[in-house]
């Protein structure tokens, strides 16, 4: 199962692709955004989560088509980047040391002493060149 962390990275990274944005906008949603529950988010970014999610689903769609790609289609550019903007601004809070979202990672696993002098089966000889 995907974190909160790695939705918003993963829709992040569709964000900058280079499709024209109102479908980036769809594919950030559908690939990613649509799994985040807004409880799941810290309290400082649900709002403008809630407000993205409402400006991405909030519209009623004609017959074939679902609420986002209705949505998306009324937007005008200048509301799809606005919206794309949010995104990107919801992550970066998320991502901050402060934030209790910050992504897990793995403990660095140290191989060898740092003190230890290199093994001389590592060290490479120079190359010259000669003409």
């Amino acid at each position: 199962m995907t974190n909160v962390w790695d939705c918003l990275h993963f829709a992040t990274l569709e964000l900058v692709r280079s499709t024209p944005i109102k479908q980036r906008l769809i594919a950030a949603y559908r690939r990613h955004l649509a799994a985040v529950a807004e409880d799941q988010l810290p309290s400082e970014v649900r709002t403008t989560f809630s407000r993205v999610m409402r400006s991405l689903a909030g519209v009623q769609p004609l017959r074939g088509e679902d609420a986002v790609t209705a949505s998306v289609r009324k937007m005008s550019n200048q509301e799809a980047d606005d919206c794309a903007a949010l995104i990107v601004e919801i992550f970066g809070l998320m991502s901050r040391p402060d934030s209790g979202a910050v992504r897990q990672t793995a403990a660095v696993v140290q191989l060898r002493s740092v003190d230890s002098a290199p093994a001389a089966e590592f060290d490479v000889p120079v190359l010259a060149a000669t003409n």
